[in-house]
């Protein structure tokens, strides 16, 4: 099994080397594009477009030694659907690869009132889970998987995400408003809720980037990123 931390430098290189990918695959897209919270953000990253076995397998590489890196300690995996769950699904078998095989689960949008019923599929949420997704905006998703799992019975332990905006969390008013909070939904989930977050890579991370393409198209994004995160940050 492999165990261990790794030092901020290769954590660094891991995450330089995964935003090339993503660039290289158009999962990372510079331009503007209209957030869930309304804002107009000057890159999207959609990991519905690692769409094919070869993108999946190595993603899943790039989960796996984010996690192994993190030193967190989890006994299943759950994949919210529905983004979460060929997320989870390629990282469970990544895992074990790497000699740590753990049971892994899914939910249903819908309750299913056939078969095995349920809106559950898979190994039983039992002891520490961890969540993996893709990204956390609002932190909607991650608290409704919260829920499901301690209903469940389980604990919800942590939550792997491919990509931190690091970008300030809104909050829904009681007039319907939304409303920007001085938290990201990473920050939430840590601080309120308690538990470990593992990002293969955050904004800075991406900015960093960008830096080294001078000259580039990818480049000329740089200042739109940057002001970006100046008007949204956290």
């Amino acid at each position: 099994m492999v165990t261990g931390q790794a030092s901020g430098a290769d954590t660094q290189a891991l995450a330089q080397e995964f935003v090339q990918f993503a660039v290289d695959s158009g999962v990372l897209r510079f331009g503007e594009f209209k957030t869930k919270a309304g804002r107009m953000s000057p890159y999207f990253f959609n990991a519905g477009l690692f769409d094919d076995g070869a993108k999946l397998g190595r993603l899943a590489q790039f989960y796996a030694k984010a996690l192994i890196a993190s030193g967190i300690e989890f006994d299943m995996i759950f994949g919210p659907a529905y983004k979460g769950i060929p997320l989870g699904a390629a990282v469970a078998i990544e895992l074990a690869r790497l000699g740590k095989n753990v049971p892994f689960a899914y939910n249903r949008k819908e309750a299913k009132d056939h078969g095995e019923g349920g809106s559950l599929v898979g190994a039983p949420l039992q002891g520490r889970v961890l969540i993996v997704d893709d990204v956390m905006s609002a932190g909607t998703a991650a608290r409704e998987s919260i829920a499901l799992i301690k209903a469940a019975g389980a604990t919800p332990h942590a939550i792997a995400i491919a990509l931190d905006r690091q970008e300030m969390a809104t909050e829904k008013q009681a007039d319907g408003s939304v409303q920007d909070v001085a938290h990201s939904a990473v920050q939430y989930v840590r601080g309120s809720l308690g538990m470990s977050v593992c990002c293969i890579a955050e904004l800075s991370d991406l900015l960093a980037y960008l830096s080294t393409q001078s000259g580039s198209e990818l480049g000329q994004h740089l200042p739109k990123v940057q002001a970006y995160r100046v008007r949204y940050g956290v």
